[in-house]
């Protein structure tokens, strides 16, 4: 439990969570996300380039690349330099959803799920604590990983999922913004991640913060620390 300014005791009443490296191995994002949609993107980008939905992220990516005349072949190419690149750029998250959607519902994958993380979602369900996402993954992609997870369908498990059109990361004014929405006192709202500059950002708007290390090569920061979602105090 956490105290306010008041010294009060505050119950957790939300827990939200990060999903590499939190919920999920990032070996399974690096090794079998990304490659699939590095493989897939090109044609995907050509057969469906017509539909609406997809023109505008096409047109998108080509503002923010600042090639407004880009090309179809040229806007594929820079796509796929950015999934290497790993940026968390709007119009790629889309795409890569779309993809991914499609590799999901053909049982070529499934969303990666740590064993500890489904039962205690579903204690902390249980205890009426409300449970959320922050992923730099669009909230589409996010609802598929979950939806079709090792584990099942896990999605009823949560009420709502944030990315970073709500803002960055690693910057406080998004976690300002998580607290607003979920109208909750930010000091009874429990982050999870495995990246000390975020929990630094979710600390500095007033959340409680833990720190999942789950492989030796996580830096880690000021945080409590849990090695599984078991040890963390809720």
């Amino acid at each position: 439990m956490a105290r306010n300014a008041g010294g009060v005791v505050m119950t957790t009443k939300a827990v939200v969570t990060d999903i590499e490296g939190t919920t999920t191995s990032i070996n399974f994002v690096h090794s079998v996300l990304f490659p699939y949609a590095s493989r897939e993107l090109p044609e995907f980008v050509r057969s469906n380039q017509d539909k609406a939905e997809i023109a505008d992220l096409l047109n998108r990516t080509r503002a923010d690349a600042g090639e407004s005349d880009a090309s179809v072949e040229r806007v594929i190419n820079i796509l796929l330099g950015w999934i290497d690149e790993d940026r968390k750029a709007m119009p790629l998250k889309a795409l890569q959803g779309h993809i991914w959607k499609t590799g999901y519902e053909k049982g070529d994958f499934t969303g990666h799920v740590y064993v500890d993380v489904p039962d205690r979602l579903r204690r902390w369900s249980a205890m009426d604590i409300s449970l959320y996402v922050y992923s730099s993954g669009s909230v589409a992609a996010q609802q598929l990983l979950f939806g079709y997870s090792d584990a099942g369908d896990l999605r009823p498990l949560f009420t709502g999922y944030f990315d970073t059109t709500i803002g960055h990361k690693k910057e406080p004014g998004s976690y300002l913004k998580i607290v607003a929405s979920l109208a909750l006192p930010a000091a009874g709202i429990l982050f999870l991640s495995d990246i000390a500059d975020e929990l630094d950002a979710a600390a500095s708007a007033g959340m409680k913060t833990t720190q999942l290390v789950r492989c030796d090569d996580v830096l880690v920061g000021s945080h409590p620390v849990a090695t599984t979602f078991d040890g963390v105090e809720i």
